[in-house]
């Protein structure tokens, strides 16, 4: 059976960003000790990926929704493997709650992206299956990946878990730029259209909820 290289990229992007989303609640005393900060503080690095989240979606929409498809799950892979060094190294608490804000802003971008692709390298009678497949990868995370980052936190501290984080960005890249084509967009965003549709009230209701 061959494997399915783009998809499989994929997968592990996916399960990139969900441990990154996910692990540090379970390595919050650890960081909160290492950093000098409270618990609750520490617990402010998963606000502030979420936060990303909801401001880096629309942006990352409105600024690169004309680049083409593997360039832009490129970048977006790129910001993941940043913003998780930028965690890694930080020597303060603000530097990695920069870090994680950085790091979220790819989230919206790479699903979003991700799921057209997932459809476009495989059979048109496929498609729906891939896309399960490569949210599948979401799913490993929380079922596995989130437990053994924290595990590895605990273990030998929460930098390394970070880094190997960005390991798994960097692998993403390489596998995505070595097996996709430029893939293009058809179709230009109309960046007033996109700016309307945040304007209307159900969507500012949804964003306040999130």
């Amino acid at each position: 059976m061959k494997i399915n290289i783009p998809l499989l990229a994929l997968a592990l992007g996916a399960f990139g960003i969900g441990v990154t989303e996910f692990s540090p609640m379970g390595m919050l005393p650890v960081i909160a000790t290492d950093l000098g900060v409270s618990i609750p503080t520490a617990g402010m690095l998963i606000s502030a990926y979420a936060f990303g989240v909801l401001l880096g979606a629309p942006l990352m929409t409105l600024v690169f929704a004309n680049m083409a498809r593997r360039n832009l799950l490129l970048l977006s892979m790129a910001i993941f493997t940043v913003g998780n060094l930028i965690s890694a190294v930080a020597d303060s608490y603000n530097v990695l709650l920069f870090g994680r804000i950085i790091t979220s802003f790819n989230h919206g971008a790479f699903f979003g992206v991700g799921a057209i692709v997932a459809m476009n390298v495989v059979p048109p009678e496929k498609r729906a299956g891939a896309v399960a497949a490569m949210f599948s990868g979401l799913t490993l995370a929380t079922i596995g990946g989130v437990p053994l980052a924290s595990y590895i936190g605990e273990l030998i501290g929460w930098r390394p878990a970070f880094y190997g984080m960005a390991v798994i960005g960097l692998i993403t890249m390489l596998a995505l730029r070595l097996s996709l084509p430029p893939m293009a967009n058809k179709q230009k965003a109309n960046v007033r259209n996109e700016l309307r549709v945040l304007g209307k009230k159900p969507v500012l209701v949804a964003l306040l909820l999130t």
